[in-house]
């Protein structure tokens, strides 16, 4: 794949997503709605009255910053997150989307996050600062929802000037923060308003942590970029009941919405809840992204709500990631597809079609960007697997106070710059493909085998095991490679550990061709998870690897 058939346009980059904002600053139309349903309530903010409170933390910035200074948003999700992030761009800040902090482990991470932005300013709300305050003492705390006076106009920036921070979610390495500069918040909301069809009469609706790449830009920034519309509530109040989701989706016109693989499981068990009249038939787009797509997860989902309205061409399987401002690829109006491929052929790098073997969901193709497939800096053709690059404006300009930006500068095309994923793909019948991590790669007696897809397997072994909650890994000691895997219990699942362990066992054998060292089963909640609530899989080797379970 040597180009997409469409290049961002260049009026596209040269405009803000703020100089959007503030064109809209008489409309008014709802722009953000935050869902409550701990107070059962929609609270919701018109895009005049928006602006009008953008530019008041704006002015109150002002005086105690200078541009180009990191500020932190350590807000809840609800109304004040979008009013700090975008008052902070508006001021020609650099914002740093992160969360207030709550268990000890978060805190731990939110700290070395904070040192290494130097963010002095932090923007919270009232209902915030509490837990905002135990993150430490800035030389500036502002509560956003407690700012009054006229405000300002927004500063103006140029393309090139870095518009956030985007922290990546991993949970072993030093925290590494993504700079996005305002060309690639703009490039990253056009090909996803081309991809998805996002326009004016649209409705961006889910519940993406703001901090993480894919609900900043789903929830935050693509409506402002389209002038669409916004409804929103938090995490928990989709995990604690994932039928909200559901009935937000049926609520809405014209519906947008995102979510990782685990909730459209999630919300597939949790069809009962929603009610008999629920309605799915305009929802539009249901991007399935942010962690691998599985074919069994696509299917099942279809099955449950098909017969409440959903089109199978509205589940849209995707690829991106923070580097990337999170777009590179996606499933087009034909909605998901996929092949069978011969799994010993794949681990070797070849993708070869079969009747019987391993099925991946095609995550599409993509727009606006060059994406290759590169082995040894040599870009390959169709059906050999190897590293994604990508080079487009979509692309951040490195890791905030990194000089090693080697993830940033591959050369390819007698063109500097290409993106290094660390993700393996491959190109088949034109769409692409995700087959793993390079740094996850288990490799036993010179077979590649993708984690993955051991854990794929496991999870569906036997019904006390957690299908979203498996890490597979490889382990070198005396006894020479192996690999071993960790899953968790389903909550009050009843079942004798030897019995699941055994299954656990006989299914991997079976699929694979491949006897695991151990499997050991751990209590639901214990698998170290990343900050979007992916299996930290390198962390769990920490953890486990000298265990036998």
């Amino acid at each position: 794949m040597t180009a997409s058939p469409v290049d961002v346009p260049e009026q596209v980059l040269r405009t803000s997503i703020v100089e959007r904002l503030f064109a809209r600053q008489t409309d008014p139309r709802p722009l953000f709605t935050h869902q409550d349903h701990g107070a059962g309530v929609d609270n919701t903010v018109t895009w005049a009255e928006f602006v009008s409170r953008t530019r008041q933390v704006a002015g109150a910035l002002g005086p105690i910053t200078r541009p180009g200074d990191r500020v932190a948003v350590l807000t809840g999700q609800d109304l004040n997150y979008p009013l700090a992030f975008f008052g902070a761009l508006a001021a020609g800040l650099v914002a740093v989307p992160l969360m207030a902090p709550g268990s000890p482990s978060q805190r731990g991470r939110l700290a070395g996050v904070l040192a290494d932005c130097g963010a002095r300013v932090w923007l919270t709300s009232s209902a915030a600062a509490a837990k905002t305050r135990e993150a430490g003492t800035p030389d500036q705390l502002v509560l956003v929802d407690e700012l009054a006076g006229p405000g300002v106009d927004p500063l103006p920036v140029t393309p090139e000037s870095p518009a956030y921070l985007q922290y990546t979610s991993g949970s072993t390495r030093e925290p590494a923060g993504a700079v996005i500069p305002h060309r690639a918040v703009a490039a990253a909301c056009w090909q996803a308003s081309q991809a998805y069809a996002v326009d004016e009469g649209t409705t961006c609706a889910g519940w993406i942590p703001f901090f993480h790449d894919m609900g900043l830009i789903q929830l935050l920034c693509l409506p402002v970029f389209a002038g669409a519309r916004s409804v929103f509530m938090s995490p928990a109040e989709f995990v604690h009941r994932p039928a909200r989701w559901l009935r937000q989706l049926a609520d809405h016109p014209a519906v947008f919405t995102a979510a990782p693989n685990f909730a459209f499981d999630l919300a597939a068990d949790a069809a009962g809840e929603a009610g008999d009249d629920l309605d799915l038939s305009d929802v539009r787009i249901a991007l399935n992204g942010a962690e691998p797509v599985q074919p069994r997860t696509v299917a099942r989902f279809q099955a449950v709500f098909g017969p409440h309205g959903f089109r199978p061409e509205a589940h849209r399987p995707s690829y991106g990631l923070a580097e990337a401002t999170v777009y590179v690829a996606s499933a087009g109006e034909e909605g998901p597809r996929g092949a069978v491929f011969d799994r010993e052929a794949l681990a070797q790098g070849r993708a070869v079609e079969v009747p019987d073997g391993q099925g991946l969901v095609s995550v599409g193709r993509p727009l606006g960007q060059r994406v290759r497939i590169v082995r040894a800096g040599v870009a390959q053709p169709d059906g050999l697997v190897g590293e994604i690059w990508i080079h487009g404006p979509n692309v951040a300009a490195g890791y905030w106070g990194r000089g090693d930006a080697t993830a940033f500068g591959g050369e390819l095309d007698g063109a500097g710059g290409w993106l290094r994923t660390g993700d393996l793909g491959v190109f088949h019948r034109g769409d692409l493909y995700i087959t793993g991590r390079l740094k996850d790669l288990i490799v036993i007696d010179g077979r590649n085998f993708h984690p993955q897809d051991i854990e794929a397997v496991a999870g569906e072994a036997h019904p006390a095991i957690r299908r979203d909650r498996v890490a597979a890994f490889g382990v070198t000691d005396d006894e020479g490679e192996g690999a071993m895997l960790v899953a968790e219990w389903t909550k009050n699942a009843e079942a004798d550990v030897k019995e699941v362990t055994r299954m656990v066992l006989r299914a991997v054998s079976r699929e694979h061709d491949l006897t695991l060292r151990s499997v050991h089963l751990v209590p639901s909640g214990d698998l170290p998870r990343t900050s979007s609530g992916k299996v930290a899989r390198t962390a769990a080797k920490a953890r486990y690897s000298r265990r036998r379970g």
